[in-house]
């Protein structure tokens, strides 16, 4: 994907889809921290942090945890910036094979999750490296296909970057609404915007809906979206090559 110079009618999908998968991102967050025992399986800076404390032997996380989760996301990357090449140079959908790999991934999470804790709200796979690690993985690769795809502004997995471009943006133009910028001005700040809000709805969505139906369940149901979403790709591709 490219950035061309107006709001054209396929970076308008591109953001759509982007923030789709932001917030998907942070239900897979809430979802994993909330029943998986305090560890983020798409926001590795989380990990880090909980790795060092339990280093430091403070806080009530394992080192097993944060660093499978940690290991996992790495995996996921590597493979990912692996595979997707590789599928990019012999002109295949790369973008729609990585979101069909993460889909996959988390469906095998959740059904390890299910398999061995149950599919009731009160199944925790709190103890469960496999879960984590299968998870993490697919966050990893999700990594990948967002860092390869390079939509400014929606790197899909964090927030940060895009509330600092969004605030220095409105601080130097405090004036301009969105209907005062010129398009690509209005679209990078569309994408900062739904970044932030996108990982907020998501940890919401995650609490309010994934949450209570437990583990398994709640992946398969990010799992769905996402494979939805790969086979949209491929059936309606935007660019050749499926991206």
């Amino acid at each position: 994907m490219s950035e061309p110079s107006a709001a054209a009618p396929p970076d308008r999908r591109r953001t759509a889809v982007m923030t789709l998968l932001t917030v998907l991102a942070g239900a897979v967050d809430a979802v994993s921290f909330l029943t998986m025992g305090k560890v983020f399986c798409a926001l590795a800076t989380g990990n880090v942090l909980f790795l060092a404390f339990a280093l430091a032997g403070e806080g009530d996380v394992p080192v097993a945890r944060p660093a499978t989760a940690i290991g996992a996301f790495l995996a996921g990357a590597a493979v990912g910036a692996v595979v997707l090449t590789w599928c990019a140079a012999r002109g295949r959908p790369w973008f729609a094979v990585g979101l069909a790999g993460e889909g996959l991934l988390l469906a095998l999470g959740g059904t390890v999750a299910v398999v061995r804790h149950g599919a009731g709200a009160a199944a925790v796979a709190g103890s469960d490296l496999v879960v984590v690690g299968a998870v993490a993985l697919a966050m990893g690769l999700r990594a990948a296909n967002a860092l390869r795809v390079h939509v400014p502004g929606m790197p899909t997995l964090l927030s940060q970057t895009a509330i600092a471009q969004l605030v220095t943006d409105v601080l130097r133009e405090p004036r301009a609404a969105l209907r005062g910028l010129s398009a690509p001005q209005r679209l990078a700040r569309t994408r900062w915007t739904a970044t932030v809000v996108g990982i907020f709805a998501g940890g919401v969505l995650g609490t309010l809906l994934l949450v209570p139906l437990g583990t398994g369940p709640a992946l398969f149901v990010v799992a769905a979206v996402v494979l939805l979403l790969a086979a949209a790709q491929v059936a309606v591709p935007d660019e050749p090559g499926g991206a």
